[in-house]
C-alpha cells in the first residue's frame, strides 16, 4: 500500500473515532457541555491533534448531523412502492420507518432533532426525507384520498405527528405508555384521518 494511500485511510479511521466519541459527548452532555478538551480527553488524544482533524465542536457537529440525516435518508428510501397499495397505507409506512429509525437509532435521531446548536447562523433546510414524505402526500392527493389543499401544511403536520411520539418515546421511556403499536397506529390514523377526502 503506497505512503499516501496509508495515510488516507488513517486519518478516516482517526476522524471516525473523534466522530464516534463525540457523538457520545454530545448525546451525554447536550452542545453547550461539549469541548474539544473533552473529547480529546476520552479518545487519548491531546486537544491540539483533535484540532487537526476537525477546526471546531460546530464543525463537529455538523458532521455528525449530516451522518444522521443520510442514515434517516436511508430509512426513507427503503419504504419502496408495492403495486397497487393504497397510497395512505404507503403513507403509514413511510411515518412508521421514520419513528422506527429514531427509536433503534436514538443517539442518531436525538443529534439529528432533539440537540440545539446555538451558535450556527444558517436556517435549517428541509431534507430528502422531508421531500418523500411530500411526495407520499401529493400520491394520496392525486389519487383522491387526500382532499386538495396546502401540501406543506398537510406534510408538515403528519411529520409533526411522527417527531412527536418518537421524541415521546426517546426522551420518557420510564412513562407508562400503552403497547407502542397500538400507541403509534392510534397517532397515525389521528394525523391522517382530518386530511381524508371523505372528511370534508
Amino acid at each position: 500500500m503506497r505512503a499516501g494511500v496509508r495515510r488516507a485511510k488513517y486519518k478516516a479511521e482517526v476522524q471516525a473515532e473523534i466522530l464516534g466519541a463525540a457523538r457520545e459527548i454530545f448525546v451525554q452532555g447536550g452542545y453547550e457541555n461539549f469541548s474539544m478538551r473533552a473529547l480529546a480527553e476520552r479518545i487519548g488524544y491531546s486537544t491540539a491533534a483533535t484540532y487537526k482533524h476537525f477546526k471546531s465542536k460546530g464543525e463537529i457537529f455538523e458532521h455528525l448531523a449530516a451522518e444522521s440525516f443520510a442514515a434517516l435518508m436511508a430509512a426513507s428510501e427503503s419504504v419502496k412502492s408495492i403495486a397497487g397499495e393504497d397510497p395512505v397505507d404507503r403513507l403509514k409506512r413511510g411515518m412508521l420507518a421514520y419513528v422506527h429509525f429514531g427509536l433503534q437509532n436514538s443517539d442518531h435521531y436525538r443529534i439529528a432533532f432533539l440537540l440545539h446548536q446555538p451558535d450556527t447562523t444558517r436556517p435549517p433546510k428541509p431534507t430528502a426525507a422531508y421531500a418523500g414524505l411530500k411526495s407520499r402526500v401529493q400520491s394520496c392527493i392525486d389519487t383522491g384520498k387526500f382532499r386538495s389543499g396546502d401540501i406543506e401544511l398537510m406534510a408538515q403536520s403528519l411529520w409533526a405527528a411522527a417527531h412527536g411520539i418518537t421524541s415521546l418515546l426517546i426522551q420518557k421511556p420510564a412513562f407508562p405508555w400503552v403497547a407502542r403499536r397500538r400507541l403509534i397506529a392510534q397517532v397515525f390514523d389521528s394525523a391522517v384521518e382530518g386530511l381524508l377526502a371523505q372528511c370534508r
